[in-house]
């Protein structure tokens, strides 16, 4: 899928936040070998910038804490001076369990024993970063239209014992999601939920797994298909949809029938 795809977005510019690691570099690469003018952003400069360099000459990093109204206020400004405008965002930036428990999988924390500080650090990260950067871009594709995926979650993580507070912040955003997909659906910008469908290799996974646990982790690359075509000109109309990587060419032969 994401091979027939090559050159199909040129002239697409993309913003992946968190697209440095893990889902949202695997993401920025697949945008970017179709064709799309990908910024990937990091809380450090330097981090983005060699990013971007991996992804080839268009792409540019820049440095966005999602979590700060007014860095990602000056970021959104920056980046659509130096592109003239957005086509797509992906609301990618988080971070897993592993900062608040390094052993989350084989030493769960019950709820009351995360540190206070470990849960704002996840939940504004993500579920606050996904509101801000939203609430920055939006009214600015309004005009001439745009894409918004917001990266999320199975509901199984969200809800499973000792991963408070990852799970909630995934269920967080999932339901601003749904809001927001309302509040556009009369508009011309499409936002849509896109999540693996299982655990991936990423840096969120504790390194002491067994090599069974590791051997059954999504490649995160399978996320790049289903980003490239919701960036492509055949998903302009689909939108308020939650679609789960691992069965993505299933759902979308479904579509067509």
């Amino acid at each position: 899928m994401a091979e027939s795809l090559v050159g199909e977005l040129h002239g697409v510019r993309a913003l992946v936040t968190g697209g440095t690691s893990g889902l949202g570099r695997a993401m920025a690469e697949a945008l970017a070998l179709a064709g799309a003018q990908v910024v990937v952003t990091s809380r450090d400069r330097e981090r983005a910038r060699n990013a971007a360099q991996r992804l080839g000459a268009g792409a540019r990093g820049w440095a966005m804490d999602v979590r700060e109204r007014d860095a990602v206020s000056s970021a959104v400004d920056e980046i659509y001076a130096e592109l003239g405008g957005l086509d797509l965002l992906v609301c990618n930036a988080g971070v897993g369990m592993r900062t608040v428990n390094p052993r989350f999988l084989s030493q769960p924390q019950p709820f009351w024993e995360v540190a206070a500080d470990g849960f704002r650090n996840v939940v504004d990260t993500k579920l606050l970063g996904t509101f801000l950067v939203a609430r920055a871009v939006v009214p600015l594709m309004l005009p001439d239209g745009g894409r918004v995926v917001v990266i999320s979650m199975n509901i199984e993580t969200m809800t499973r014992a000792g991963f408070v507070p990852y799970g909630p912040s995934g269920a967080a955003v999932e339901a601003l999601a749904q809001v927001m997909a309302a509040d556009l659906a009369t508009t011309s910008v499409r936002l849509n939920v896109l999540l693996p469908g299982g655990a991936t290799a990423t840096g969120m996974i504790p390194d002491e797994v067994s090599p069974d646990v590791r051997a059954r982790l999504l490649d995160p690359a399978i996320m790049g298909p289903p980003i490239v075509w919701l960036a492509s000109p055949e998903a302009a109309h689909v939108h308020g949809e939650r679609i789960v990587a691992t069965q993505f060419e299933q759902w979308r032969s479904q579509r067509t029938r």
